[in-house]
């Protein structure tokens, strides 16, 4: 991070390596994805964070979940939480208070030109991995390659837009980007992260293992229970403990992760003190489920965060490369058939709020937006590729009268898959051209989506539908998810308010066969991949929204899922002897601002 005592020092330095022909006064501290950094060069401190916070202690937290991996950056595996940012860095650290903008890290300068056709960093001289040994740009390089070639699908997506990567001087790494058309692409390289060529094996990277990965973060990984724990403790000579993105962050000397199967003994824990902080995503819980003597007398505190983000996409997935789910019309019959007054009513003490957008309550969204003039513009080459409704912002998820037994969606479904072939043959839906019962999968692996999927398979039993509810463990459900190998299954799509690069990876029709990715539903669009591209390329804010809306209309038009529902704010509990800043980010809360404070 570069500091206002040292900018002039750095650019002197910086000149020695940089490549020929551009001035090293062009080098930043950051680099935003629109607009300028919030934060200037010499800043102190993230206002998320308090750079006073007390240092020490541990911080257990409860996953619901298993893992059978400690490498994320894999396709194979279920990999253990938190690794990224805790032992594994990268070039740049995201600010939370803006949309897209990021600060030096292991990089302590950034340069590029208007077309971001390159991008250049400058590796800051103190970067050191846990070992000890610096960071250099070999390493970075290597990084750049190895998950390029044998990364998780989104790294190879990325990564292969890169036309030539060098290294400049002794600590300088040049991206060539040239022909990519993208200005998100800096930003994504960024954010790579970085790991040691000389403790990487290469030609076993891809395979599961429960070996950390050397990284240069504030912890390492030090105790492993597979399945069951994870313990960090926090390296006491952290290169990077002074810079500025990192003031009042990593205040606890060890964290623990205690990973729990079961929802219920997951919240047991909780009450028990097992373990510290809990993000609750059940209404009827939060309502009713924490009146327990700890909470009563103070020692637990129950908080509403607030969150600047978009609520993105929450919804039960349509495998369209299933046949049962190819027909348009069919999916969105069966999402007729989704109550979710009743749901919100009789299990969410109408809490929640219905998903009717992939970027919910953002200006990147366009429910209850009518399509505008540049909106208009990019979709023209797609004719009838939105819905009139749609593109008019009139459109809405069905609604129904809450009491569980409501008849004008079952009539609306009916005349659905009527047109699309199939009938009621007694209580049976059948296709008329083959006698086949409708029929299909839910695929689960937690309570609560069992609990919604049963609730739902009574709904779809009234239209004579015969689904299934298949709960699976997290293991084999990963397995399943990340083959597509499921006809529906309950999915979230977190955004930013500057989504770029992963939406090719969500909904980009080469996403869809490439097995890993989050492309779930199976799209393929030509129109889909359009937007991605112009949102990818836009440069004023006012194109860059356009795409975003005219991307969420597409999506909402090819009805890929059954659209679910979001809280309104984050309920976070936690045990009084955790402290958190008074400030809350853009971003919403984050753990690795709290500390141990001095209640016990």
């Amino acid at each position: 991070m570069l500091h206002g005592g040292v900018v002039g020092g750095i650019a002197a330095t910086l000149a020695a390596f940089w490549p020929q022909g551009v001035h090293a006064a062009l080098a930043k501290h950051a680099i935003a994805m629109q607009g300028e950094p919030a934060w200037a060069p010499d800043f102190g401190g993230p206002a998320y964070a308090n750079p006073n916070a007390r240092q020490g202690g541990q911080l257990i937290q409860g996953v619901l979940g298993t893992f059978d991996s400690l490498n994320p950056f894999v396709v194979r595996g279920l990999s253990a939480v938190s690794i990224r940012g805790y032992t594994v860095e990268s070039l740049l650290a995201r600010g939370y208070d803006e949309p897209f903008t990021l600060y030096g890290l292991l990089a302590d300068g950034i340069e590029t030109d208007d077309a971001r056709s390159y991008v250049t960093f400058s590796i800051n001289p103190a970067a050191r991995f846990a070992d000890g040994k610096p960071v250099t740009p070999d390493d970075v390089i290597f990084s750049w390659e190895l998950l390029r070639d044998k990364g998780r699908p989104n790294y190879r997506t990325y990564y292969v837009k890169v036309t030539k990567a060098e290294r400049v001087g002794d600590r300088a790494v040049r991206f060539d980007l040239t022909g990519a058309d993208d200005r998100e692409l800096p930003l994504i390289l960024g954010l790579m992260p970085i790991l040691a060529k000389h403790a990487t094996k290469t030609e076993t990277f891809e395979e599961t293992t429960f070996t950390p990965l050397l990284g240069s973060g504030p912890y390492s990984i030090v105790t492993v229970k597979p399945g069951e724990s994870v313990t960090f403790k926090r390296n006491a000579s952290y290169w990077g403990r002074s810079l500025s993105i990192n003031r009042g962050l990593w205040n606890f000397d060890q964290i623990r992760f205690d990973y729990y199967r079961d929802g219920n003994t997951h919240f047991e824990a909780f009450k028990k003190g097992s373990y510290d902080v809990r993000l609750e995503t059940d209404p009827g819980r939060w309502q009713t489920g924490y009146d327990f003597p700890a909470l009563r007398n103070g020692r637990v505190v129950k908080e509403e965060f607030e969150n600047g983000l978009p609520k993105g996409m929450s919804g039960l997935v349509f495998n369209t490369r299933r046949p049962v789910f190819t027909d348009i019309r069919v999916r969105q019959a069966v999402l007729e058939l989704f109550d979710f007054e009743w749901l919100n009513r009789t299990y969410f003490f109408n809490l929640y709020k219905r998903t009717a957008s992939y970027f919910d309550t953002s200006d990147l969204s366009a429910h209850g937006v009518a399509a505008n003039a540049r909106e208009l513009e990019l979709l023209k080459p797609y004719p009838g590729a939105v819905r009139a409704d749609i593109l008019a912002g009139q459109w809405a998820p069905p609604v129904t009268d809450g009491s569980g037994g409501d008849r004008a969606p079952l009539r609306r479904a009916f005349d659905l898959f009527k047109q699309a072939g199939y009938e009621l043959k007694g209580t049976d839906l059948v296709n008329r051209a083959t006698g086949k019962p409708f029929s299909f999968e839910i695929l689960t692996t937690t309570r609560d989506q069992e609990r919604l999927a049963l609730a739902y398979v009574r709904n779809l039993k009234r239209a004579g539908i015969h689904a299934q509810v298949r709960s699976i463990d997290a293991t084999q459900f990963e397995r399943r998810r990340i083959a597509f190998d499921f006809d529906m299954m309950e999915y979230r799509w977190d955004q930013s308010l500057s989504p770029g690069n992963e939406q090719s990876f969500y909904w980009g029709s080469a996403a869809a066969d490439q097995q890993g990715s989050r492309n779930y539903m199976g799209v393929k669009s030509p129109a889909v991949d359009a937007m991605i591209a112009e949102m990818l390329s836009a440069r004023s804010r006012e194109n860059f929204v356009a795409a975003c809306r005219a991307l969420d209309r597409l999506l909402l038009s090819g009805v890929y899922v059954v659209p679910l529902y979001f809280p309104p704010k984050q309920w976070v509990a936690r045990w009084k002897r955790i402290e958190h800043p008074s400030k809350t980010s853009l971003f919403g809360y984050l753990p690795e601002t709290w500390w141990l404070g001095d209640v016990p």
